[in-house]
């Protein structure tokens, strides 16, 4: 243990401290409308056109639930649409709309601005690093 103060050396107090940061970047400067993980959704479907919700789920770590509730969302507002799976009549392939891939085009500078933003008091190898320690962590 550190000889820092409660809360302060705790790991997850910090990691939560920097996911609110995140939040409000994300709110200030990519959109209020859509958030981070319905942009992770888009940017996975634009790389995996036709995937399932399952598979959706799997590539950004969501339970069945939450990826259901996200793609409902995400179909409402025009972005995504569901197809009968080729070859599996009880799934559906999930695919970018036009307005989708625009949308994603749209919220893809300001992302990366965001990140930017959020890790700008580091240098690039810190960044680097805490990429590599936070996927090493989370086992990914």
């Amino acid at each position: 243990m550190t000889d820092e103060e409660e809360p302060l050396r705790h790991t997850g107090h910090l990691i939560r401290r920097a996911q609110q940061r995140h939040a409000a970047l994300w709110q200030e400067h990519v959109s209020a409308q859509v958030s981070s993980v319905q942009y992770a959704a888009l940017a996975v479907l634009e790389r995996m056109p036709g995937a399932s919700q399952s598979e959706l789920g799997a590539a950004l770590d969501l339970d069945r639930s939450t990826i259901a509730d996200i793609v409902v969302r995400l179909e409402r507002r025009g972005v995504l649409e569901r197809r009968p799976h080729e070859s599996d009549g009880r799934r559906y392939s999930l695919h970018l709309t036009a307005t989708g891939v625009s949308e994603v085009d749209l919220l893809r500078p300001r992302v990366f601005e965001a990140n930017v933003m959020l890790t700008e008091s580091l240098s690039s190898d810190e960044v680097e690093t805490l990429r590599r320690l936070l996927k090493r962590m989370l086992e990914i």
